[in-house]
C-alpha cells in the first residue's frame, strides 16, 4: 500500500502527496493531460515538440535546467500518445525552487521564434536518428498506420513526417500551449521528505493565484471495428526478417484490461510463456517471439513480434504463431500459468514503485485516469482475473479478422 493525501486548489489544480522519511530528496511530477492523440492529422508531432519547448526558458528565467541544477536538482520529461510528463528531483529543502520554476514556465514560457526554430531542429534530428536511420525505426509508423484508420493513435508521438515538424508556425504552437497547458489540464504530485502541510502551503503559494481553466474538451474519432484481416509487406535492408501482428483491444481503464494484459504475459513473457516453450524451444523457426499491450487510455493494440533466423519463410513462422494462439483460444490457460503471471505482475509493480520518484509518476497517472486510490487497488483487479476471463478475452481479441500483420525485412 502506498500512503498518500490529496488536495485540490480553488482553481482546480489537483495535488497528490506522498511522504517518504527514508530520503532527503523530493520528486515533483507534473502530468499534463495532452498527448499525440490530441493533435490534428495535419499537425502531428506537436505535443512532443511542445515538451522540448518547455525547457527553452521563460521571461524571467533564461535557462530552466541551469536554475534547477543550482538548487542541486535534475529534470526530464516524456511525451506519449496520451500524456506529457515533466519531473524533477532535488533536495527536499529546495522544493520551493522547483515549484517556482514550474509555475514560471506554465505562465511565462518564452516561445520566441528563435527558441521554436532551435527546438524544431532538435526534434527533426531525433526523428532522423531514431526513426529514419535506425534499423526497424519505421515499424511503429507502419503498425499503427495499418491498424488504425480513424483514431489519432494511427500516428506515433514523434509525428508522421519531418516536413510537418518543420512547418509548424508560432501560431500553431501558441494555440496548442494555450489549449492544453493550464491548471485544469494538470495533475501535480510531490513525493519525498516533505510533509503534507508544507507541500500544500508551497503549492498554494506558487500555483494558487493562477487563473482557473477547464480541462481540454475532446471529440476524438472512434475507431470502427475491424471486419477483416489486414496485411502489409515492407522490404528493408535490416539484419533479420520480422513479423509484426497487432490486434485491437480495450483501453487502460476498461474492465477487461487486466485480463488482456495477463494474456500477453501468458503468451510471450518469460521462459515459461507459450511462445518460448512452443516456438523458441519447440521449433527452429524463431530467434525471438514476444507479446505485449500498448496500455493506452483509449482502445489500443495487442502486439505480437517475432524475429526470424535467416532462411525461415514468413508463412511458416506466421502459421506457427497462429497455431499457438488458436490452441490457447480453444483450450484456455491453466491455473498455474495464470497464477505465475499474476505473481510476476505484482512483483514487477512493487519494484516499479519502490522509490519516491517512481511513486510521484504513478500517483499522477492514477489520479488522472481514475483517481489516485487506483494505485492501491490495481493488484486486486489482477488477482480477480480467472482462467475463463483470459480465454474469453483471447477469443475476442485474437480473432483473425481483428488482426493486422506486417512481413518486414530483406525478404519481404
Amino acid at each position: 500500500m502506498i500512503d498518500f493525501k490529496c488536495h485540490r486548489l480553488s482553481n482546480g489544480l489537483r495535488l497528490v502527496h506522498h511522504y517518504d522519511a527514508t530520503t532527503r530528496m523530493v520528486a515533483v511530477n507534473l502530468l499534463y493531460d495532452v498527448g499525440s492523440r490530441d493533435e490534428h492529422p495535419t499537425k502531428t508531432g506537436l505535443a512532443h515538440l511542445m515538451e522540448h519547448l518547455m525547457f527553452s526558458g521563460t521571461k524571467h528565467v533564461e535557462k530552466y535546467d541551469d536554475m534547477l541544477q543550482r538548487a542541486g536538482g535534475d529534470s526530464n520529461a516524456w511525451t506519449n500518445i496520451d500524456f506529457t510528463n515533466y519531473y524533477c528531483i532535488l533536495p527536499a529543502h529546495n522544493l520551493e525552487t522547483a515549484l517556482w520554476l514550474e509555475s514560471e514556465r506554465l505562465l511565462n514560457l518564452n516561445l520566441t521564434q528563435q527558441n521554436i526554430d532551435v527546438q524544431k531542429s532538435v526534434v527533426v534530428e531525433e526523428f532522423k536518428q531514431r526513426y529514419l536511420n535506425q534499423p526497424y525505426g519505421d515499424v511503429l509508423h507502419l503498425m499503427h498506420g495499418l491498424a488504425f484508420e480513424q483514431h489519432p493513435y494511427r500516428w506515433p508521438t514523434i509525428g508522421l513526417d519531418i516536413e510537418t515538424i518543420k512547418g509548424f508556425t508560432a501560431s500553431d504552437i501558441h494555440d496548442f500551449h494555450d489549449r492544453f497547458y493550464n491548471i485544469g489540464n494538470l495533475v501535480l504530485s510531490i513525493s519525498g521528505n516533505v510533509d503534507f502541510h508544507s507541500a500544500v502551503t508551497l503549492v498554494e503559494k506558487w500555483f494558487g493565484d493562477i487563473e482557473p481553466a477547464p480541462s481540454a474538451r475532446r471529440s476524438l474519432p472512434q475507431e470502427p471495428q475491424q471486419q477483416q484481416p489486414k496485411f502489409l509487406t515492407h522490404h528493408s535492408d535490416v539484419p533479420n526478417n520480422m513479423i509484426f501482428k497487432t490486434y485491437h483491444m480495450c483501453g487502460r481503464c476498461d474492465h477487461d484490461y487486466p485480463a488482456t494484459d495477463l494474456l500477453s504475459d501468458v503468451l510471450g513473457n518469460g521462459l515459461s510463456s507459450r511462445f518460448y516453450k512452443e516456438l523458441i524451444q519447440g521449433t527452429d523457426l524463431f530467434a525471438e517471439v514476444d507479446a505485449s499491450v500498448l496500455g493506452s487510455r483509449d482502445p489500443g493494440l495487442f502486439y505480437i513480434r517475432a524475429r526470424l533466423p535467416q532462411g525461415v519463410p514468413f508463412d511458416a513462422a506466421g502459421d506457427a504463431i497462429n497455431k499457438v494462439v488458436h490452441r490457447l483460444i480453444t483450450d484456455g490457460v491453466t491455473n498455474e500459468e495464470l497464477d505465475k503471471c499474476v505473481n510476476k505482475y505484482m512483483s514487477n509493480k512493487l519494484f516499479e514503485n519502490v522509490g519516491y520518484a517512481e511513486k510521484a509518476v504513478a500517483l499522477c497517472c492514477h489520479e488522472l485516469l481514475w483517481g489516485a486510490g487506483g494505485i492501491n487497488s490495481e493488484n486486486e483487479n489482477y488477482r480477480a482475473v480467472t482462467t475463463s476471463d483470459i480465454r474469453n478475452v483471447a477469443a475476442r481479441v485474437l480473432d483473425d479478422n481483428n488482426c493486422s500483420m506486417i512481413y518486414y525485412g530483406p525478404d519481404a
